[in-house]
């Protein structure tokens, strides 16, 4: 024994190797560690390319339309038209769907005898004039950017490319026309987006969770010798969580409102359409909480399946920022997520006044994903 000597090297390193085994096989461990770093740059890399920023906005129907100015408008990436016109525009623009109308005009006569010497001495003014009518719903900031750096910049780039030798081709109004509308704030886009955060968070990690624990832990089976039947011991597991979701839901709403001035238009009617919406969207995202549950081999497993279905939702369905940040290839994706529509209807509930029976289409959508979660969790729950 004396004369082989304890490799404390090689101890070392199979306790290494034996831990990276361990590691590596625990699927959750590798997502948290690898995956969810990487989405993360993804999607911020995204957003942060050239066509990350996005602006609807609409041209005023007196416009100049002939000029080199207002075709690169149209068609810079990042600007989104708006065709509307009449009464249908005066709505959008007061309940701030697009950041601005433009009026883009020729420049009349030089109004003064400087003016006059400086087109003589050949620093001759902009050419054209654009002005800007916007709405107090919109974003300030939002606002702010658009004017004063991303059409700036459109014009700058312009003048470089096609008219090097004038100041500036155009020059914009500092006036911004404002049209009444309801003060948006911030808290207008953040509430929906955390409150869907919080139901389906809760839905799909609280019920896989849940119902594997019960069947791991053999409580499902030991349900069988009392007289309640399969469906009611589900309800009543089921409905639990959705009451204590829906006073979550609550909670989340009146403090919004009272704590951070969330706008409900209609107040409690507009309430009661919102905790209507949330009791939806629990039920929907709750199928793929069975569906989790009835596939998972082992505990561990659970966070990585469930944030297949939930982590590109948080990412990708206006849950932390609008979906038009994203480039145009993707957000077709984006419009088809569960999570997209309840954020859309809820904003659109709560801030534009709109009711559950117009918002029909993004009911729809999550009531077809409901049909699907559910048709697939029959399909794979177990009870043992």
């Amino acid at each position: 024994m004396s004369g082989n000597k304890y490799n404390q090297l090689k101890a070392m390193f199979a306790i290494t190797r034996a831990g990276l085994q361990s590691i590596m096989r625990s699927p959750s461990t590798v997502m948290f560690s690898i995956g969810f770093p990487m989405v993360f740059i993804l999607v911020f890399g995204f957003m942060g390319g050239g066509s990350g920023v996005s602006f609807k906005i609409a041209f005023d129907p007196a416009c100049d339309t002939n000029n080199a100015v207002y075709h690169i408008i149209q068609n810079t990436p990042g600007i989104k038209t708006v065709t509307k016109s009449g009464k249908e525009l005066q709505e959008d623009l007061e309940k701030g769907r697009i950041v601005a109308v433009l009026n883009i005009q020729k420049n009349g006569k030089l109004a003064s005898a400087a003016d006059s010497m400086a087109f003589l001495n050949g620093n001759k003014g902009a050419d054209y004039n654009i002005q800007l009518k916007s709405s107090e719903a919109v974003n300030p900031q939002t606002l702010a950017t658009f004017q004063n750096i991303f059409l700036a910049g459109i014009i700058n780039k312009l003048n470089k490319g096609t008219y090097p030798n004038v100041p500036t081709v155009a020059d914009i109004s500092p006036d911004v026309q404002k049209v009444p509308g309801r003060i948006y704030r911030t808290i207008d886009f953040i509430l929906p987006g955390q409150l869907g955060f919080s139901l389906m968070s809760a839905s799909v990690f609280g019920v896989a969770f849940l119902f594997f624990s019960l069947r791991q832990q053999l409580v499902l089976k030991r349900f069988f010798a009392t007289p309640i039947t399969r469906p009611y011991i589900i309800l009543g597991e089921a409905l639990s969580r959705v009451i204590f979701q829906m006073i979550t839901a609550v909670v989340i709403v009146v403090i919004g409102t009272f704590a951070f001035h969330f706008t409900l238009v209609k107040g409690f009617e507009t309430f009661l359409e919102i905790m209507f919406l949330s009791f939806l969207a629990l039920i929907v995202f709750m199928g793929y909480g069975f569906i989790v549950s009835g596939l998972a081999k082992t505990e561990s497993t659970i966070p990585m399946m469930a944030n297949i279905f939930t982590l590109p939702q948080f990412l990708l369905a206006g849950t932390f920022f609008s979906i038009d940040a994203f480039p145009a290839w993707l957000q077709p994706l984006c419009r088809i997520l569960p999570l997209t529509h309840f954020n859309e209807a809820m904003r659109n509930i709560a801030f534009e006044g709109a009711n559950l029976i117009s918002c029909w289409q993004n009911i729809g959508v999550m009531l077809i994903w409901g049909v699907i979660a559910y048709a697939a969790a029959v399909k794979v729950f177990k009870w043992e």
